[in-house]
């Protein structure tokens, strides 16, 4: 399209501080050009690839025939795959909904709460954006995201947004002790010590990004 001013459209967009979620408010009915995807040069994937599913019961057991079989599958997935999905990690189902939902309840917010939070400040622990390579991306994707440094300093309760504070911080601890098995796990399926990794600060610090994919 001639004339068409994609740096300027990027910018307006942008300084709404509302998102994507705000177009859908405004009643808009057609995508923006900075949104179009062009196609993807990559080869399609085959149907058939499927992630493996390691499940973590019984790795704390005081059978160690266990925790020995779920180190050798994450070794296999590692060497095989470089991915791995956990089931029975130990994270209560109705903490994961309440995650959920508290991202629904902010982005649900009107549009000037939200903008309390917008930055692109890379120092802000806790900020609220579109796209956080919106201005570098070939195309911008159709979400706007939360992003919370939760360590290895957290922010200060009053930093997050009332409507997601509590539950950020339950669903942050669980993740800690999560990450922290994950990466014994790792160092042993390396033939290493299980504190190897920890002591090399891998699981020191972690972030939350809570993605939301405004529909109209």
């Amino acid at each position: 399209m001639a004339g068409y001013d994609r740096a300027a459209d990027i910018k307006a967009f942008d300084d709404t501080k509302a998102g994507v979620q705000a177009l859908l408010e405004a009643g808009t009915n057609t995508v923006p050009r900075f949104f179009h995807q062009a196609p993807d040069p990559q080869p399609i994937s085959p149907s058939g690839l499927e992630i493996p599913i390691i499940d973590l019961h019984g790795v704390n057991a005081a059978d160690c025939r266990w925790r020995e079989e779920i180190v050798a599958q994450i070794r296999s997935a590692s060497e095989k795959m470089g991915f791995f999905q956990v089931v029975n990690h130990g994270v209560p189902g109705s903490v994961m909904t309440e995650m959920l939902d508290s991202v629904h309840r902010f982005h649900s917010l009107p549009a000037e709460t939200r903008r309390m939070y917008y930055s692109r400040e890379a120092e802000r622990k806790v900020s609220y954006k579109s796209n956080f390579d919106l201005f570098q991306a070939p195309a911008a994707n159709w979400r706007d995201s939360m992003f919370c440094l939760m360590a290895p300093e957290p922010p200060q309760p009053d930093e997050l947004p009332q409507v997601c504070r509590e539950i950020t911080f339950k669903y942050s601890h669980y993740m800690t002790t999560l990450g922290k098995t994950i990466f014994e796990l790792l160092s042993e399926a390396l033939g290493l010590a299980s504190c190897h990794l920890q002591r090399l600060d891998c699981s020191k610090g972690h972030a939350l990004v809570l993605n939301y994919y405004p529909l109209p």
